[in-house]
């Protein structure tokens, strides 16, 4: 039996139903209430709610593969299950151009200040001069990341007539859409606007911390639409406070679980939506109607089920 613990395209379920194998679809499950149906799982299907880890994997004698919906497996102990011969896949593929889209629709917002002034007219006010914007055209923008969300925001980056320097330890040939590889410190020198595309993991975690923050020379815009933990908060307040960074765009959070953040998260959050150059969304980038399908449609065939 399949479990299915996050929402898929009926395209999953109905691949399932043709094939006659056996599905538990139960989006949203919580850890104590999956555990009765782990001894059936062949295989399991989850999103970021779920933590897959040591105790849960062995609660799963017959399991055979894990399937991620999207990108990061920062939620599964993934050396575990290679260990009991689980196959562990995602789907960036899936979403990746969801997350790109919403990059770029948002810094578009910020430089042109579509969200500010929409606001103001709200309230009666016809402020023009006042939310004189900035264009994307002939800009300099640092992409750290260079896998599938960091190539599909570069993509979409080249109609408007952008250097593109990359930096991406993991990558040596990077030509792809015109990008330029790049060390961090020239990203940091020169770019008008730094972009990050990063999996979480202890390598990651604060990589743009006040040490980075510190070093850039152009007051960039930042943009984060990676996991939460990449930029250390306190420090990107600290950076839109003394104008290291003139602006953020935030679709992730270190804890975004609104409701049960410290008093110091609490505060956080109430200085960067109080300030006029941020945009945060509830991690949206890669909810789209089509991602939706393409990461079932991926998730499917990578399980050679098409």
């Amino acid at each position: 039996m399949i479990i299915i613990t996050a929402p898929v395209h009926e395209i999953f379920t109905e691949t399932l139903s043709k094939k006659g194998i056996p599905y538990l679809y139960q989006p949203g499950i919580l850890t104590e209430e999956i555990k009765p149906f782990l001894n059936q799982a062949t295989g399991l299907v989850v999103s970021t709610q779920l933590e897959v880890n040591k105790s849960l994997i062995d609660l799963a004698p017959h399991l055979q593969w894990i399937g991620r919906l999207g990108s990061g497996m920062e939620h599964i102990d993934v050396a575990y299950a290679k260990s009991k011969n689980i196959h562990c896949i995602s789907s960036p593929e899936g979403n990746r151009n969801a997350v790109a889209e919403l990059a770029l629709g948002s810094l578009l917002c910020l430089l042109r200040n579509i969200h500010r002034s929409f606001d103001e007219v709200k309230h009666f006010q016809w402020n023009r001069d006042k939310n004189r914007g900035t264009e994307l055209s002939g800009r300099t923008i640092g992409i750290v990341g260079y896998g599938n969300t960091g190539m599909a925001f570069a993509k979409l980056l080249q109609a408007f007539d952008v250097t593109l320097l990359v930096y991406d330890k993991y990558r040596a040939n990077i030509s792809e859409y015109g990008a330029i590889p790049s060390a961090l410190n020239e990203i940091a020198e020169r770019a008008d606007i730094i972009s990050f595309h990063l999996p979480w993991n202890t390598e990651t975690h604060h990589f743009a911390n006040s040490s980075f923050l510190n070093s850039l020379k152009k007051s960039p815009i930042l943009i984060n639409t990676s996991r939460g933990s990449v930029v250390h908060t306190a420090s990107l307040i600290d950076a839109l406070t003394h104008k290291n960074i003139s602006g953020a765009v935030l679709d992730v959070l270190e804890n975004e679980k609104i409701n049960q953040l410290s008093p110091t998260e609490q505060l956080e959050l109430e200085l960067l939506i109080q300030h006029p150059n941020t945009i945060i969304t509830p991690h949206i980038g890669g909810y789209s109607f089509e991602a939706t399908y393409k990461m079932s449609a991926v998730l499917l065939e990578k399980l050679g089920l098409v």
